[in-house]
Order: C-alpha cells, then sequence, then structure tokens
C-alpha cells in the first residue's frame, strides 16, 4: 500500500515551508520517526520524522522548492495488502510493480505526535492479473459500456506532470535502488519500458550520457548580477524588521563601560566545577545585568497593545544569532528563574542549536526582551531595532583596550559599549536611562549583581 505524506503545519500557523535537505532518497527502506527531511520555515529550520514504515517510492518535492502545508512531499510503500473488496482494474493501471496512477483514497489516519490526527492520501496498487485473459467488468446500468480500444503500440513516454507540479514516474522498487545508487535522478530519465516505465538499461544509459552542468548558484561572472530570493528566515526578519521600525517610536541610548571586573569575574568563573563543560563568555553577566535590571524596572519587560501596556513577570530571553539562513533570535525561556550555570548552559545549548538549524518554532516565539552581541564582529556599537512584541533591545559592543581614568590616574582598562533601543510608547526616557545604567553599573562590579539580585 502506497502512503504519502504532507508537509504539516509544524506549529504558529505556518502556511508554507522550503524542503531544504532530503534524508532519504527513491528505494531507501525507512522507519517510523526516522528523519526523513529538514525544511525551512518562516523561523526555523525543522527535521521532520516519518510517519510509516516501508519503502520510499518517490519524493515529491525537490529541494529548494517552497511548498504550502498539506501538499504531498514523499511516498512510502509500506508492503501491506489494502483491506477490502477486490476491485477491478481501472483505464490507465500500471504493470503491476510500478509506482504511479491509481486513485488516491482519502482517509484520516493518526500521525506523529504533535501533528494532530490529519487526513492522509492512499494510493491503491493494480493486483496481478490471471494467466487466463481477464474478464472486462460489467459496466453501471446507467452508463453506457466503454467501447473496446484497439491494441496500440507501446512507446517510450517522458514523466508527466502531475497535480502541483510534481512528477509521476513509472519505475520498480529494483530500479529506485539500482537509481539511487548511481545518483540518478529518476524524473530525469525517459523510460523504455511498458507504458514509459524506466527500466534498469535505462539508468545504466543515463550514467553513461554526458551532464552539462550549470553555473552553481553563489557563482556570478564578473560584471554581473546575484539575485537572492527572499524567502524563509532572510523574508520573516525583514517583514519583523520593517514593521517594528514603523510602528514602534525607537530612542537609543548609549554608555561606556569598564568592563574590567566582569572579565576578570569570567576568567575565575571558567576554573569553578559548576561552569565544566559550558562556555563562560562576558555575554553570560551581560545576560545577568539584563535580567536582574528588568528585575528592579519591570515596565522594560513588556508589551504594546492599542488598549494596553501588558507587564510581564517572566523573562524569556532573545539573544540574537547570526546563522548561514540569517537572523533569528531563539529564546531562553524563563531565565528569570534560573541560577548563574544553568543560565549558562541555556546560552550554550541555545546558540550551538541556532548555529546548527536546529530551533524549533517555539524556541523562535514567545520573547520578552532580547540581547544582541554586535561585539563578536568586531563592532563597537550600534542602533538595534526591537523586535516585534517586546520594548527594548540591549546591544553589546567589543571589548577592547582603551584609556580610562581610574581614581584620578589614567590607565589602560576593559571597555565596552552598550546600546539600549526601547519602545517610548512604553518605556520613558528616565526609566530607559536607569535600565542602561544599572546594567553598565553591573558590569563593572558584577558584585552588583547579587546585591540588585
Amino acid at each position: 500500500m502506497l502512503r504519502e505524506f504532507k508537509l504539516p503545519d509544524v506549529g504558529e500557523g505556518l502556511t508554507e515551508a522550503e524542503i531544504v535537505k532530503w534524508h532519504v532518497a527513491a528505494g531507501d527502506t525507512v522507519k517510523i520517526n526516522q528523519t526523513i527531511v529538514e525544511i525551512e520555515t518562516a523561523k526555523a529550520v525543522v527535521e521532520l520524522p516519518c510517519p510509516y514504515e516501508g519503502t520510499v517510492s518517490a519524493l515529491m518535492v525537490s529541494e529548494g522548492q517552497t511548498v504550502e502545508v498539506g501538499t504531498p512531499i514523499i511516498s512510502v510503500e509500506d508492503g501491506a495488502e489494502e483491506p477490502g473488496e477486490s476491485i477491478p482494474p481501472v483505464e490507465g493501471a500500471v504493470e503491476p510493480g510500478m509506482v504511479g496512477g491509481p486513485t488516491p483514497k482519502p482517509e484520516r489516519e493518526p500521525v506523529l505526535v504533535g501533528y494532530g490526527v490529519m487526513p492522509s492520501t492512499t494510493t491503491r496498487r493494480p493486483r496481478k492479473q490471471p494467466a487466463a485473459a481477464p474478464v472486462a467488468p460489467t459496466p453501471p446500468v446507467s452508463a453506457p459500456a466503454p467501447a473496446p480500444v484497439p491494441a496500440q503500440p507501446q512507446t517510450p513516454a517522458p514523466a508527466v506532470p502531475r497535480q502541483g507540479g510534481r512528477v509521476s514516474v513509472l519505475a520498480k522498487p529494483p530500479v529506485r535502488k539500482l537509481a539511487k545508487d548511481l545518483g540518478v535522478d529518476l524524473s530525469t530519465v525517459v523510460g523504455t519500458g511498458p507504458q514509459g516505465s524506466i527500466t534498469r538499461d535505462d539508468v545504466q544509459a543515463a550514467v553513461a550520457a554526458p551532464v552539462a552542468v550549470p553555473y552553481p548558484a553563489a557563482a556570478v561572472p564578473a560584471g554581473g548580477e546575484e539575485r537572492i530570493p527572499v524567502k524563509g528566515v532572510r523574508k520573516a526578519t525583514a517583514q519583523a524588521m520593517v514593521a517594528s521600525a514603523f510602528s514602534a517610536p525607537h530612542v537609543t541610548e548609549w554608555l561606556q563601560v569598564d568592563v574590567t571586573g566582569t572579565m576578570e569575574a569570567v576568567r575565575r568563573m571558567r576554573e569553578l566545577p559548576d561552569f565544566a563543560g559550558v562556555k563562560v563568555s562576558p555575554l553570560l553577566l551581560v545576560a545577568k545585568a539584563l535580567l536582574t535590571a528588568v528585575k528592579r524596572y519591570p515596565i522594560a519587560n513588556a508589551a504594546w497593545t492599542d488598549e494596553e501596556i501588558i507587564v510581564k513577570r517572566y523573562v524569556n530571553l532573545g539573544i540574537a544569532a547570526a546563522t548561514e539562513r540569517g537572523l533569528i533570535v531563539p529564546k531562553i525561556k524563563d531565565a528569570h528563574a534560573m541560577s548563574l550555570p544553568e543560565l549558562a548552559r541555556a546560552l550554550t545549548e541555545l546558540t550551538e542549536r541556532a548555529r546548527a538549524g536546529k530551533c524549533t518554532p517555539a524556541e523562535l516565539t514567545g520573547g520578552t526582551i532580547t540581547i544582541t552581541n554586535v561585539g563578536v564582529f568586531g563592532v563597537d556599537a550600534g542602533t538595534p531595532i526591537i523586535n516585534p512584541g517586546e520594548v527594548a533591545i540591549l546591544a553589546i559592543g567589543q571589548i577592547r583596550d582603551m584609556p580610562w581614568v581610574v581614581d584620578g590616574q589614567l590607565a589602560v582598562r576593559k571597555v565596552a559599549t552598550l546600546a539600549l533601543s526601547f519602545d517610548h510608547r512604553v518605556i520613558d526616557g528616565e526609566q530607559g536611562s536607569y535600565v542602561l545604567r544599572d546594567v553598565g553599573a553591573m558590569l563593572e562590579d558584577p558584585l552588583r549583581m547579587l546585591a540588585w539580585g
């Protein structure tokens, strides 16, 4: 029985996703919950597990293609006999053992946890005919019997696009396995078998044929142009930044801070067994300082609506991360309740998952305030744009040696620049200044975090 797996809504009401990478190919054996494909939504790259067990019959969507939720993306043959009465062959039925052609029958089946119960389609394979000539089914009384069709010589037929632009390829599983082993894309092969099916000889011929190699997507001739599609994370980021920049009145304040004490504290924490196996960086103390400041001034951890200001007594801390697919902001949920070692582990794990493209949509939503570390790029400071749904964002620039006056004497100290952007509809200049001042004070003397926390 042939089963089709449709692209699910992986959360937050997403309507489409891009197929990034297939982990299986036609002819592969798959198990339930085995990762079969990576998709990129407007929020993250997500791995999808297979809800069926059997042999991959066809990949219905190619890598790089964007499809809507509910579109079949892969078909799996589970080897089970279809229940129900024997159905006579229909016009256009394919040779037994071939994949493609039969009419789908809608059913409702439970699928993986997290996807709910969703309709799927099963494809009925034609049954083998007995040696004797089959008896044509008696047509219904209300319909005239079909006129006999003279036998036609079989000619090679190319794969025909089906509904939604997918390609129906006729090939037996052993042929598909051979194509996979040889690296042949069956959708590019013209079959010479019955009804245009692809044979082993067709696959072997495709291997021997010369292949035209196009320019890589990123290769641009000198003096030419590169055009990058606006989709996925880039599209979502653009929409969010435009919505924020032109709806929330931004104010940005700056503060240069002597963070020599912070750098010494980081050095000492790295030697403690409590932080073994995690990355301890100045960002950890910046995060702790902001959490402490938010506790002192809760208005900085709020959201604006046209009817009310929602002050949140919990902190889902966003950490902006640059990835190959663009800027994303994963959230550390309930960061306010974490100890310093717990916060260090959460920062380490979340940033690693973000850079590997493994964050789930749930980890990228629900933030209350954000930190962006532009210092890792060698930048002193910037004017960050507030994430939609929040009212403040803190930027930390690079930490570098600078001349600084200490106790009336000129000295070389570790200095960084902080920049706080906030929504002036919610946060007044006085409150924003206090938040920035307190964060700076705690980074100058980390002991203040204990006193104020």
